[in-house]
Formats: structure tokens, C-alpha cells, sequence
């Protein structure tokens, strides 16, 4: 009985939520679903403090202090609204980064080891917050129909505290498998990301060419076993032919830049 009735209120949650607001509405096989960029940032400030909770920061302060750097200077050179950032190196051998609605954006002690300079750091930064300024996390809300539950609902246990679905909705909005799901974004987002990050980094005075530099040591790296950040990205050949095609408009705006 009890749980017939969370379950009643988790679905009248859900319809209330969905009748409300304007919203950004996206056709997925069929189906009209619907998110507004406030649920989204709030579902990204939830799923932001369980990790933080689950997953503690790096003690490595020169760290933090590089990423929090860089992460402010693409910000400063670009006009991304009002919006408060995280920046946080987290514990974790993982050669990954991600973004989350809301401006958190992280990175594992094993993306720091492999970027050889803050440009490097600044291409990977631009093309995270790249994800957060096209709204992907929003347009991603099509795969979330998991449990015969709608986005809404997940987020209503997410707040409840149901590790289940805060795992499931930390993978849609973008944070990885280690918080979900392995759900890649799609080949046009991903394409959509490096080509304004490539635009952020030159606009903040970054050369790009280290956009290239840095697939090329993910390239190195992944002769072992593959880098996490591989298994939900395309291939590095792929990226660096699509970065050096787009290179020569970044190069304009960073040589005006300096």
C-alpha cells in the first residue's frame, strides 16, 4: 500500500511538472518529451552534490588551482549569461572529464596527469562547457524513459535519495558511467562541442593547435587499454580531422587575441 502511494505521488509529480512550464520540447522516436532549462539545471545541481558527496576532491591543490584558472578564463572570454561554474579536480585515475546543466564541470586526477599544459586543459574544459552551453543534457532527455518512469519522476527520486535512478539520470545528463549509464552523446554533439570549444579556448588566448595535441595523447595513451573518456567518445582520428578542419578559424581569433 505504502508503496502504491509513493509511487502515486512520484507519477503526479511528474505530470505536474510536465503541464507547467515552457519547455524545450524534442521528438524522440515518435514521442513528444519535454525539459526547460531550469529542470535541467536543477537535476545537474542535484546530481553535482551526490557526486561530491560519493567522490572527493583531489588534494592537489596546484591542481585545482590550474583548472579553476582556466575554467575562469573561458568563461571571462566568452558570454555564456549569468551562470555560477564549478570547477573541481575529483580523486580518480580515470582519464575523463564531464559537465552537468548548472555550470559543474569536473575532472579525474588522470585527465590532469595526461594534459601536458593548460591548453591542453582548456581544450578539454571548452569542449565540457561546449556541452553546457548547446543544452545536450536537455536534448539527451529522449533516452531517459527507464523503469516506465519519465525524466520527472526519476528526478523526484533522485531527490528522495534512490541511488537507482540518480545513477541512471547522472548518466543521461553527461556525468559518465561511473554515475550511470554508459550513454554516449550523439556524433552531432559531440562535433557541436569540440567545434565551440576549440572557439572558447582561442577566444581566451589558448592556442588550439593543442586541441589536436592533446587527441594525439589520447591517441598514445588508449595503445593499452582505452582510456574511460573513449568508451562514450568518438575515436581520436575521427576528432583530429574534424579539429584541423576548423582549425584555421580558431587560429584567426586566437592570433587577434594576443
Amino acid at each position: 500500500m505504502m508503496m502504491m502511494k509513493q509511487c502515486s505521488i512520484v507519477l503526479a509529480l511528474a505530470s505536474v511538472v510536465l503541464a507547467g512550464c515552457s519547455q524545450q520540447q524534442l521528438q524522440r522516436g515518435g514521442e513528444l518529451l519535454a525539459i526547460s532549462d531550469e529542470q535541467a539545471r536543477e537535476l545537474g545541481d542535484e546530481t553535482w552534490q551526490r557526486i561530491r558527496a560519493e567522490r572527493p576532491a583531489s588534494t592537489n591543490q596546484a591542481w585545482q588551482q590550474r583548472l579553476r584558472t582556466v575554467g575562469e578564463q573561458l568563461v571571462a572570454a566568452n558570454d555564456f549569461g549569468r551562470r555560477d561554474w564549478d570547477f573541481v579536480v575529483l580523486q580518480g585515475e580515470e582519464v575523463n572529464a564531464f559537465a552537468l546543466p548548472g555550470g559543474h564541470i569536473a575532472f579525474y586526477e588522470g585527465m590532469m596527469k595526461l594534459a601536458a599544459n593548460d591548453a591542453q586543459i582548456a581544450a578539454v574544459m571548452g569542449h565540457e562547457i561546449g556541452h553546457v552551453s548547446e543544452n545536450h543534457s536537455a536534448e539527451r532527455v529522449g533516452v531517459a524513459q527507464t523503469a516506465g518512469l519519465g525524466l520527472q519522476a526519476i528526478a523526484v527520486a533522485l531527490q528522495a535519495g534512490n541511488v537507482a535512478y540518480a545513477n541512471q539520470i547522472a548518466g543521461v545528463l553527461g556525468a559518465g558511467a561511473q554515475y550511470g549509464l554508459i550513454m554516449p552523446y550523439s556524433r552531432g554533439q559531440e562535433s557541436e562541442a569540440d567545434d565551440v570549444g576549440l572557439i572558447y579556448m582561442a577566444r581566451a588566448g589558448y592556442d588550439p593547435r593543442e586541441a589536436v595535441a592533446f587527441w594525439q595523447r589520447m591517441k598514445q595513451n588508449s595503445k593499452g587499454a582505452p582510456p574511460e573518456m573513449l568508451s562514450t567518445h568518438p575515436a581520436p582520428d575521427s576528432r583530429i580531422a574534424a579539429l584541423n578542419k576548423r582549425l584555421p578559424e580558431a587560429m584567426a581569433i586566437y592570433q587577434k587575441r594576443r
